[in-house]
Parts: structure tokens; sequence; C-alpha cells
């Protein structure tokens, strides 16, 4: 009896990483043009990020309907409860943003690589190598260097910038633990989660945006060109969840933090050739400090990744094929290592 052949996952790890940077710098450049005032000011952050999930939603009711994805059992205090977090993060991220400096915000942005660091070390027990912590440090330092101007902070925008830190940090290391607790697929977890986001930010986001510019949505003026470029943010914001979810699971939260300031460059650089934005020496050093960060990152990531890969992890794995006994060889019944495989089935993403 022979293993069963895993599958090869739908998206590689490179194309997975590739949809997160894509569609993540197409929705922060869309927004922009939506949000500002030189654009469409649709200045609704809170209520445009439930219009979001309520696509992300009904794409997923749809793959449900038609068999692309299977269905598994969640518990609904848990989902409810990781909502409650997700939407806490996204609060306290817009309030953060309108109560501290540019600068401070960009912190605080920052402050999430060692917070998630620190999560991972207290509820999932991982431990990282001097390189790891090394690249961290660098990325950190670039992008601080090439982002972080003005930094003024009060009292309650601290407290704002603290919430927004931890739940983001504790969400991102809550999809990855879902996804190995319940063996459910990162499209289909995000399925589950959509809903319940959409529904709260729906109605609770209007009054969160009224509170931060002191303007009713009701009162917004839609044009033919926001209502595209608000079809635009929410269709580029679908594949930005996905992709999220789907890196997390594959990776971890601190790789995801850390390989996806990528897109503050990209941001950056495009807010350049496209808003005409200050481009100095200062942000150009800061993102070769980052990029170097990054790629140092990858080679400590993958080196601790070879190194783990090289140690048995049970005697199963150390025992050849003379030291098999013979019974076991001839009678067709599968090793404890095979049968392992066959319980665990195919990976999913």
């Amino acid at each position: 009896m022979e293993p069963a052949e895993k599958k090869p996952p739908a998206v590689s790890d490179l194309g997975a990483w590739g949809m997160n940077v894509v569609s993540s710098v197409g929705l922060i450049m869309a927004n922009k043009q939506l949000m500002s005032s030189a654009g469409y000011a649709f200045s609704f952050a809170t209520t445009l990020t439930g219009f979001h999930f309520t696509v992300t939603a009904l794409v997923g009711w749809i793959s449900k309907a038609t068999g692309y994805s299977a269905s598994k059992h969640v518990p609904l205090w848990e989902l409810v409860w990781f909502s409650l977090v997700a939407n806490a993060s996204i609060t306290g991220m817009n309030l953060s943003l309108m109560l501290n400096s540019v600068g401070f915000y960009q912190i605080s942005k920052l402050s999430m690589i060692p917070v998630v660091c620190m999560m991972e070390w207290v509820l999932n027990s991982k431990h990282y190598t001097t390189k790891v912590i090394s690249a961290v440090v660098v990325v950190a330092a670039g992008v601080g260097i090439c982002t972080v101007t003005d930094v003024e902070v009060n009292a309650k925008g601290f407290i704002c910038a603290c919430v927004a830190v931890f739940c983001t940090s504790l969400q991102q290391i809550t999809i990855g633990s879902f996804q190995k607790k319940y063996n459910i697929g990162s499209f289909e977890l995000l399925s589950k989660t959509a809903p319940i986001q959409a529904v709260s930010l729906i109605i609770l986001g209007p009054f969160v945006d009224y509170y931060l510019n002191g303007r009713w949505l009701l009162n917004y003026s839609f044009s033919t060109g926001a209502t595209f470029f608000i079809l635009l943010s929410c269709s580029l914001a679908v594949f930005c969840n996905m992709s999220q979810y789907l890196c997390i699971g594959r990776f971890s939260a601190t790789s995801f933090q850390v390989l996806g300031h990528m897109k503050t460059v990209c941001v950056l650089i495009l807010g350049w050739v496209l808003f005409d934005s200050a481009l100095t020496i200062k942000n150009i050093l800061g993102m070769l400090l980052a990029i170097m960060g990054m790629v140092v990152y990858s080679w400590a990531m993958e080196s601790e990744k070879k190194a783990t890969s090289a140690i048995p992890r049970n005697k199963s794995d150390m025992l050849d094929g003379e030291d098999v006994p013979l019974k076991s060889r001839t009678s067709g019944i599968p090793l404890s290592s095979e049968l392992d495989d066959l319980e665990e089935g195919p990976m999913k993403s």
C-alpha cells in the first residue's frame, strides 16, 4: 500500500507572494485616487473595508455554491472572535492614522514585526536564529529610513496605535493557527470570516467614519468615476485578502510582515512615477537597505528550513531498508511513516 500522492498547490509560493504584492499595491493606488481630495474625496475608509468584505463574501458564496471550494466546520464563536479582532485592527489603524503623525503611524506599523515575533514565541514556542533576527532589524531600519519623517504622538493616538498593532499581529497569527487546527484551506477560511466582518463593518463603519471625518456616507455624491474606483477597489481587495490568507497559511505571520514591506517600497516608487511624490536620496538608501534585508531574511529562512529538514524527526525516518523487519516489507502492511502520510492526506492551501 503506497502513500497517497500529494497534489501540487494551485498557486506556487512565488505566485502567492506576487499576487499579494500586486493586489496590495494596486489597492493602495486605487484607494489613493478614490479617497484623496485631488481624486474623488471618498473619505469613508472603514465603510469601504466593509464593501471589500461584502464582495469577498459574495465570491466565497459563489465558489461554495458551484462546488469549487469545500466547507469545513469551524466553531461560530471562534469566527466571531476572530472577526472582532480583525475589525479592531482596521478601526485602530484608521484612528491611529487620524490621531498621530504619519511618522509615528509608520513606526507603529514597523513595530508589528517584533510584536509578531514575540507573540509567535509565546503562543507557538517558535524560536528565531541570529541571522533571522538580524535580517528583521535591517528590514525595519530600511523601511523606517525611507518612510518615517515627523514623529508626533499623543495619549489617545498612542493607545489606538497599541490596539491596532496588537490586534493586527494577533489576527495574522490566528489565520495560520486556524488553518492548521481545522485543516482548512486559506480561501475556505476567508469565506467563513468575510460575511461576519462585512455585516459588522457595514453597520458600524458609517459611525466610525463620521467620528473620523465628520461626514455621513449618505451625503456623499456618487459619481461614475467614484463608483468605478469603488468597484475596482473591491475587486483588488478580494485578491489581496485571498493572498494574505494564502501566504500566512504557507509561511508565517513574521515572514508575511517582513517580505510584505516590499509593498512599501513598491508604493513609494509608484507614488513617485504616477503621483509626482518626492523621492530623495534618503528614500532610495532606505529602500535599498530594506531590499537587502529581505534578501538576507529569505536566505536565512531557507538555510533554517534546510537545517531542520536534515534532522530526522523520529525513528521511522532513520530506518533504512535493511533495518525494517521482513514481515513489514512483505506483508503489505504500511509502515508507521506511511500511515502518517495517509492520515494527513494532501495538504491544502
